[in-house]
């Protein structure tokens, strides 16, 4: 088995963390000020420029990858300035989905070769949700950041283990960058990672799973299951929204996370909530991925149905929770 690269990891985080000092001097703290309105979980003004330091590393990484990962690399960097852009001035929903849709299909295309139409649009359109969803799902101060840790260090043990030691390196360079924010992230946030660093971090999400499945690191479910917690949250709500005809592209706070912070376990508690869920499906995918066909549905369907059974708790307790205030919160 090959070695595991560790020179891209090592560099993430010495540049994530030269980055993040300069967000959080002085002078950064001031750039790109997220302030409170009716739809946040936060009191007071943070800075959103976080992913910046993030991407960074996740670049300086990059340097030492091999060949292969080319367009991938420089669709990250191209959704990084329109994500960018779209904190600065807040771009149309229309154009931001364009390009992460563009984005993915030249990554399928010419880092991966996939060419069948049909698989084409299925697996561009699977990128581009991941990238919303991992955008929609930041809005708790430790949560993206952690699921990133947890979600891409299991990338890289289950790369490793296949001996796919370049993919393991760049898998792993970016939960070390993603760990290094979450250091400054964890809850009371001190910086939030923006989308500059959410549509980055799930557009990698979905091409990286996509790249393992494709090299014969790991079979197409494992992805899907790893970032399970994350999925599972963003796909529930926006069906639920569209069933209620809601304008499921105006910001809001109907999460499960977001409930849980808003029925008082706090932040913190929140996070460590859905860690220990991530780092559940981080693990059963790690220890089913190579097993017989019949175990792999077994893990597949239990943590299926733990999932379901998280949700349905957290919307029995928001229904008395609900109740008890007199109805829904605003």
């Amino acid at each position: 088995m090959p070695a595991m690269q560790y020179q891209p990891a090592l560099a993430a985080l010495a540049v994530s963390l030269a980055c993040l000092s300069i967000l959080l001097s002085p002078f950064g703290r001031r750039l790109m000020l997220d302030r409170p309105n009716e739809r946040s979980l936060h009191e007071r003004p943070v800075p959103r420029s976080g992913g910046l330091a993030i991407v960074a590393g996740i670049a300086a990484g990059a340097a030492f990858a091999p060949q292969g990962l080319a367009a991938t690399l420089a669709m990250t960097g191209a959704l990084a300035a329109v994500s960018l852009a779209d904190d600065a001035i807040a771009l149309p929903a229309l154009a931001r989905f364009a390009a992460h849709l563009l984005a993915a299909a030249a990554v399928l295309l010419l880092d991966m070769r996939i060419g069948e139409p049909l698989a084409l649009i299925v697996l561009t359109l699977a990128i581009a949700w991941s990238a919303n969803l991992y955008n929609f799902m930041d809005g708790a101060d430790g949560l993206a950041g952690g699921m990133a840790l947890i979600g891409f260090g299991a990338y890289a043990l289950a790369a490793q283990l296949s001996g796919h030691a370049a993919l393991a390196g760049m898998s792993m360079s970016i939960a070390v960058a993603s760990g290094v924010f979450l250091l400054f992230n964890y809850p009371p946030a001190r910086i939030f990672m923006g989308d500059v660093g959410s549509v980055p971090l799930g557009f990698l999400a979905g091409t990286l799973g996509i790249a393992g499945w494709h090299a014969g690191a790991w079979p197409l479910w494992f992805p899907m299951l790893v970032f399970a917690p994350f999925a599972c949250d963003a796909t529930l709500t926006l069906l639920r929204r569209l069933l209620r005809r809601e304008r499921v592209w105006q910001a809001h706070r109907e999460h499960y996370y977001q409930r849980l912070v808003r029925m008082g376990f706090g932040h913190r508690g929140t996070a460590w909530i859905e860690y220990a869920a991530m780092a559940g499906c981080a693990a059963t995918a790690l220890l089913a991925r190579a097993a017989a066909p019949a175990l792999q549905l077994g893990a597949l369907g239990a943590a299926t149905l733990i999932l379901i059974g998280i949700a349905v708790w957290i919307d029995l307790r928001w229904a008395r929770y609900c109740r008890q205030s007199g109805g829904a919160p605003a």
